[in-house]
Order: structure tokens, then sequence, then C-alpha cells
């Protein structure tokens, strides 16, 4: 069966999977996931311009040569043209801030493809969210060149979690919703795109690519813990909208947490997953040490998914 022939899943983000339909190609379900990611892309370009351009180009070329060059070196077929590791590089891109150094572009998008998807065989084997992993590679090996802060001394834009977590919630009071959604913050080049993705996102909900469990599970564990937490002190704790907006909440929500090679199947399966990513987000913002840790939330609710993935309704009439 030639690769454009091969089934895929309606509510397929990232990667292959066990649950089919036929009529959509890999490479469509690909070229799907890219079209809704343009609005971001076009979004980091008028935020940071040609440093934007750089570590998008860098990233997505070093994960398509990197994948052709494992796929050659273990004999399996060269499958690059099904866009996979394209959607990947741009992924990872969108997770590390425009001014990364090149060397750390490059390692952070090779070891998303060799540890977060060649290692494990076929595509749609992972457990794990390739880009998640690369970034946490490069987060816990160079903690500096991956912090917004550290590597955009240059740009007088403000992170907003950053503030929420050394100077409280007072200090975020400044920031409007319509600045936020625009991207108006200092982030990760894409996760930042708030409004792109939101719009995105929606797009693969609409054209089947994703289905909205996952998604709607993520954003409500983020507006439930983020309302109690506010209800609690609102002088300590900043409002749910806040967290809704700022970080990697609408990149998670709509293009990894979805990654079906790491998600479960059943719908209520993955609305609990969907549930337990957003949570996380929550505590470690509050108690962890990292100001945004979306990524981190996503890797353990990863984890956690064969066991969510457990949970199965009875069949009718059965006590």
């Amino acid at each position: 069966m030639s690769k454009e022939a091969l089934p895929t899943a309606p509510f397929l983000a990232v990667g292959a999977a066990p649950h089919y339909h036929c009529g959509t190609s890999i490479q469509g379900m690909m070229r799907n996931i890219l079209i809704a990611l343009a609005p971001a892309v076009v979004g980091a370009l008028y935020w940071y311009g040609m440093e934007a351009a750089r570590v998008m180009a860098l990233s997505v070329s070093t994960a398509v040569v990197v994948e052709y060059l494992s796929f050659r070196a273990m004999n399996r077929e060269v499958v690059v043209d099904d866009l996979h590791a394209v959607v990947y590089g741009l992924l990872f891109a969108f997770l590390i801030p425009a001014g990364a150094p090149w060397w750390l572009v490059m390692c952070g998008s090779a070891v998303t493809i060799l540890m977060g998807k060649t290692l494990y065989g076929e595509l749609g084997g992972s457990p794990v969210v390739g880009p998640a992993v690369g970034w946490a590679f490069c987060r816990v090996s160079w903690p500096l060149f991956v912090d917004p802060d550290a590597t955009m001394l240059n740009t007088e834009m403000v992170n907003p979690l950053t503030q929420l977590k050394y100077f409280g919630a007072a200090q975020v009071s400044t920031f409007s919703i319509p600045s936020l959604i625009s991207g108006d913050q200092l982030g990760a080049l894409g996760a930042m795109q708030v409004g792109a993705l939101l719009i995105g996102g929606i797009y693969l909900i609409v054209r089947g690519t994703i289905r909205w469990q996952i998604p709607a599970g993520f954003l409500i564990g983020v507006l439930g813990l983020g309302s109690l937490y506010y209800a609690i002190d609102p002088t300590v704790y900043a409002s749910p909208v806040f967290h809704l907006l700022t970080g990697s909440t609408m990149l998670a929500a709509f293009f990894l947490m979805t990654d079906t090679s790491s998600s479960p199947n059943g719908n209520v399966s993955r609305l609990v997953y969907g549930l337990i990513g957003g949570v996380l987000v929550i505590l470690i913002r509050t108690y962890g040490k990292y100001p945004d840790g979306v990524m981190f939330a996503v890797l353990l609710a990863n984890m956690v998914s064969p066991l969510v993935d457990l949970i199965k309704p009875k069949p009718f009439g059965a006590r």
C-alpha cells in the first residue's frame, strides 16, 4: 500500500494511530496541521522577523535531514515526504525562543526526531510527544538558552508568566486580554501566538483532524483549577483567563496533547486525559520552579495515558 493510500485517524494530531478511517492520507493530515499552524507562523514572523524565520527554517530542515538519515541507517523506507518531520520540526521551533542559538535548535530538533519518533519504530509508536521531548532535553541541558527572558534581551516585550512567578498577581493585572491574544507577550516563538493557535485548533476540529475531547478537557482543567485558586485569593493567584492566554497553553491543548501515539483512545479517556494535563499546568505554575510548566505537564500526562486508557464505558445493559 502506498503512503498516499494509508488510512488515518480523524482525530490524529501529530502521529499515526491504530484507529483509522479511509479517504485521508498521512500526508494530507499533516498538510492540515501545517495549515492550522500557518497563522502562528505569520504571527511569529510579525513579532520576531528574521530571527523567527531562522529558527523555524533550521529546525524544520534539521528534522527532515535527521529523519532521512536515521531511516536509511535502519534500512527502513524513507517517508520524509509525508510531512511528519516538517510538523515535528515546526512544533519544536514553536517551543523555543527566537533568540535560541543555531546549535541548540539543531540539537533539539534532532532529539525530537530520534528520541521522540524513530527510536520507537514505526510512525505512531512513541509513548511521548516528540517536540516536548526535544524541548525537555534542551531545557535540562542548557536552561538559559531555552529561557526567553535570557535570550531575548533585545526586545521590550515582557514575559507575563515570569512576572507572575517572581512579582505576584498584582504585577500581571496590567496585561490586557487583546494584547495576550495577539501575541504581544514574551515567550516561546510560536507558543505565544495565542489567537492564531486557537484559530488553527478550531480548524483542525472542524476538519476532523483532531477530536474535541482532549482540547476541551485540557482547557477545562486549566480554567477549573485556575478559578479555584483565584477564588481562594485573587491577590495571590492570577485569573484563570490569564493562565489560558499565556505560555504554551493553546499550543499544548490543540497540537501536543492530541498526539494520538501518546494519548488514549476512548472519548471519556480523552476527556480525562486532557483534564489531567490542564490541572497539572496550574499545579506546576503554582508550586513548581518553572514559570510556564506546560511541557512538563504534557510529558507527565503522557506517562499516565496508558492508565487513563483503561477507562472503558460499560456495554449497554451491563452492571
